[in-house]
């Protein structure tokens, strides 16, 4: 049964693998799994299409037995405009329960990168800017280049920063949201890097190598099970009192010890023996 599942998610690796995408890019390199939005033309601005694309590659990506930390980055001048002007334009005529189903699909993406299993790096090269800003908002760690924007626009053209805010509330908490999504502002990576909305800033030309070492110390140093179990409790708990979150953790706790990552790697420490996960 064990082998029949496991060919199974090789074949799904297969098929996924020769999906041609229009406006994502998908390649691996060391176990590091890299999403690319590829919509150049365009500053790499959503419509429905790309939300599906990307979120049938982020889909596959969590699947894929090669792939152990996803980085999530850009072709172009810009790391993601947004929603695509004329797009917006098309949703002025739909119906609510269209422009319902359209924010969902959103909704979906966003929740998806937010809960995959495995560890999400937003490598910003250019600006990113309303949804594009929440695309690195949801990602687990963020690194930026100097001087680009962040920035959440929709107050400015009548619209509202709705999905992103329940994930932005959470990262930087109530008061700088307020400022980032009342005001509309943009910021620099600096302030960006101050508000704990981008955790590393490095220079264009080093930025590649930075963001392929981090995530290299991941794949090599980190259990899988490790960093799946942890980013899902980070999740779970902030809505829990703190005696339901102890509980919540203390049970995680006593889960993680049964597991088989937990023992190679106290057998390792306790026998002075190096582990490569």
């Amino acid at each position: 049964m064990v082998n029949e599942s496991r060919e199974d998610l090789f074949k799904l690796n297969a098929l996924l693998k020769n999906i041609k995408m229009e406006f994502v890019e998908f390649e691996i390199k060391e176990r590091v799994g890299y999403i690319i939005l590829n919509r150049p033309d365009k500053r790499n601005a959503l419509n429905a299409q790309f939300v599906e694309e990307l979120k049938e590659t982020f889909r596959s990506a969590e699947k894929n037995v090669d792939v152990k930390v996803i980085v999530l980055k850009a072709n172009g001048d810009a790391f993601c405009a947004g929603a695509d002007l004329a797009y917006l334009k098309t949703l002025q005529s739909n119906s609510y329960e269209e422009n319902l189903a359209d924010s969902t699909a959103l909704m979906e993406l966003f929740q998806l990168i937010y809960s995959l299993k495995k560890v999400v790096i937003a490598q910003v090269e250019g600006h990113a800017i309303a949804g594009g800003c929440g695309l690195a908002t949801v990602c687990d760690f963020v690194f930026s280049v100097p001087d680009v924007k962040f920035g959440y626009t929709e107050v400015k053209i009548g619209f509202i920063p709705a999905i992103v805010s329940i994930f932005l509330l959470r990262k930087i908490g109530e008061a700088k949201s307020k400022e980032l999504l009342l005001s509309g502002h943009l910021i620099d990576s600096s302030v960006a890097h101050n508000f704990g909305l981008v955790n590393y800033i490095s220079p264009l030309v080093e930025i590649d190598e930075k963001v392929f070492i981090f995530a290299q110390k991941l794949c090599l140093e980190n259990s899988s099970q490790s960093m799946e179990m942890t980013k899902k409790l980070i999740s779970d708990v902030q809505h829990l009192s703190i005696s339901e979150g102890l509980t919540l953790a203390a049970a995680q706790n006593a889960k993680a010890r049964e597991t088989n990552d937990c023992k190679s790697g106290i057998a390792a420490f306790l026998n002075k023996e190096k582990i490569t996960w």
